[in-house]
C-alpha cells in the first residue's frame, strides 16, 4: 500500500514524499484510515513502529480545515525528549502546511511556552507535569480542544503519571477524537482506556512485548567488574561503529562515559540530573557523529529517536522485561534493522531468563574472543551506595567541625545576619514548582 492509497490531504502526502516515506508501516497503515473516520484509537504496537506519524497524519489532516489561533490537538508524551522528537515529528510532516506545533516540558523556562499557549500554537505536545504547573494560570484553557493523544502511555504510568493525567482530563474539555498508544497494555492501561475512549478501534498489532522485527538480539555473559572493558572492547574492535548504552542509576551513566572517553572513546550521557540544554546538546551531537555513545538511563530515553541506529547495548540488565522491549526498540526502527547487545554478570542472569520468558525466545549467548574474561578490573565502575553515603556523612561531619572550631575561635555565636541579609527575600514554602518532567 502507498501513503497516496490513505486519503490524506495533497499537502501532507508532499510532506510525506520530502521525508522519504515510501509506505505506510503496519500501525499506519491499521490506524489512519479510522482516525480520518472520527474514530477513537486504541493502538498497542512495538516501539519504532511508527506510531508517532499514525497520530500525526490525521490530526494534521483534520486541522487543514479549521480556523487557526486556537489549540486544537493535545499529545500527551512522558519525556521531554519524547515530546521534542513528536515536535520535531510534526514540524516536518506539516512543513507544506501553516500549522504550528510547540512542545511544553520540565527544565526550561515557562515564559516561551505561555506564548505558544497565548497565540494558539495549532498542535501543543507535553508532558503531564508541565503542563498542570500552566494550568494554573488562566491563559492555559485549552478550550478549544478536540483532539487529545497519549503517547507511550505505558511509560507515563509506569513513571508515576497517572494521577497528572487524569488532573489534565478534569482541565480540558471531551475532545472529540481521542488517541491512545502503547507498546503494551497492562492491566492498568486497559482499565484507563475504559475511562476516556468511546467505542475505539482497537488495533493490537503487538498485545504481548517483543523487540522489533528487524532487532538481532545477543547476549554477553561476562563478569561484573569487566562489563566496562568488554564494552571497549566491543566498540574498539569494530563490533560496533555508534551505540546508544543503557546504565540503571545516573551515577554510573557518568562513570561510564568518562570511561570511554578515557579510553578515546567519544562519548556523552543523558539523565535526569542533566540539564535541558545538556540533554539537548548530548542528542544532538549523537545524532551529528559527534559522539560514538550515548550513555543513557530508561527515563532519559523515551523520545531518543536516531535514524539508523545501528546498536543498542545494555550494559545494565533491566528487572522489567517492558523496559528491555523499550530499549532495544531504539534500534531498527520504521522496519530497519539493529543489534541489541545486553552484558550479563551471573547475577543478572535471573532478570535475564525474566526477559527472555517475557519475549518468548532463548536470546543466543556470545563469547567474545581474545577478551580477557580473567583479567583484573581497572577499578570499580561505581562507588558502593554505603560507601557514597558514608562519605557524604563524614563530609557533612567534617563541615560542621570546622564551623564550630571558628565559632569558638572568634569567642562568639554565630552573628546576627546583616542588614543586606535581612533584606533578601526567603524561599516560598508553598505553592507548587515548576516540574522538570
Amino acid at each position: 500500500m502507498a501513503f497516496s492509497a490513505l486519503e490524506l490531504h495533497p499537502t501532507l502526502l508532499r510532506g510525506v514524499e520530502d521525508l522519504g516515506f515510501v509506505r505506510p508501516t503496519p500501525i499506519q497503515s491499521h490506524a489512519i484510515p479510522y482516525a480520518l473516520e472520527g474514530r477513537d484509537l486504541l493502538a498497542c504496537a512495538a516501539t519504532g513502529s511508527g506510531k508517532t506519524a499514525a497520530f500525526v497524519l490525521p490530526i494534521l489532516h483534520h486541522l487543514l480545515d479549521r480556523p487557526r489561533g486556537t489549540t486544537r490537538a493535545l499529545v500527551l508524551a512522558p519525556t521531554r525528549e519524547l515530546a521534542l522528537q513528536i515536535r520535531e515529528d510534526f514540524v516536518g510532516l506539516a512543513r507544506h502546511t501553516r500549522l504550528t506545533a510547540a512542545a511544553v516540558y520540565g527544565g526550561v523556562g515557562m515564559a516561551p511556552q505561555e506564548k505558544a499557549f497565548r497565540t494558539g500554537a495549532d498542535v501543543i505536545i507535553a508532558t503531564p507535569g508541565r503542563l498542570l504547573d500552566h494550568f494554573q494560570y488562566g491563559y492555559a484553557t485549552l478550550s478549544g480542544l478536540e483532539y487529545l493523544v497519549l503517547d507511550e502511555a505505558d511509560r507515563m504510568l509506569d513513571m508515576g503519571f497517572l494521577p497528572d493525567i487524569r488532573r489534565v482530563l478534569r482541565h480540558v474539555p471531551a475532545p472529540k477524537q481521542t488517541f491512545f498508544f502503547s507498546a503494551t497494555m497492562p492491566p492498568s492501561i486497559e482499565k484507563l482506556t475504559r475511562a476516556i475512549l468511546k467505542d475505539p478501534a482497537k488495533i493490537a498489532l503487538q498485545r504481548r512485548a517483543a523487540p522489533a522485527e528487524g532487532v538481532k538480539q545477543a547476549v554477553y555473559p561476562v563478569p561484573a567488574s569487566l562489563k566496562g572493558a568488554l564494552l571497549v572492547e566491543l566498540l574498539s574492535a569494530g563490533h560496533m561503529d555508534d551505540a546508544l548504552v543503557f546504565t540503571r542509576t545516573k551515577h554510573r551513566a557518568n562513570r561510564l562515559a568518562k570511561l570511554l572517553n578515557r579510553k578515546g572513546i567519544a562519548a556523552e550521557r543523558i539523565h535526569g540530573n542533566r540539564s535541558q540544554a545538556q540533554r539537548t546538546k548530548a542528542l544532538a551531537g549523537f545524532k551529528a557523529g559527534e559522539f560514538r555513545v550515548l550513555v543513557a538511563t530508561d527515563i532519559a530515553a523515551r523520545g531518543i529517536d536516531v535514524e539508523a541506529l545501528g546498536h543498542v547495548v545494555n550494559f545494565d540488565v533491566p528487572p522489567v522485561p517492558d523496559d528491555y522491549i523499550h530499549r532495544v526498540g531504539r534500534t531498527a526502527r520504521a522496519e530497519l534493522t539493529g543489534q541489541a547487545f545486553t552484558l550479563v554478570a551471573p547475577e543478572d542472569e535471573g532478570d535475564m531468563k525474566r526477559i527472555e520468558r517475557a519475549v518468548g525466545s532463548k536470546i543466543p549467548r556470545v563469547r567474545l574472543e581474545d577478551f580477557a574474561y580473567d583479567a583484573t578490573p581497572d577499578g570499580p565502575l561505581e562507588v558502593p551506595r554505603g560507601e557514597r553515603i558514608a562519605a557524604i556523612r563524614a563530609k557533612k561531619a567534617e563541615d560542621r567541625a570546622r564551623a564550630a572550631a571558628k565559632a569558638a575561635k572568634k569567642g562568639s555565636a554565630p552573628s546576627a545576619p546583616s542588614e543586606e541579609e535581612s533584606s533578601r527575600p526567603r524561599r516560598r514554602r508553598y505553592g507548587r514548582r515548576p516540574r522538570n518532567s
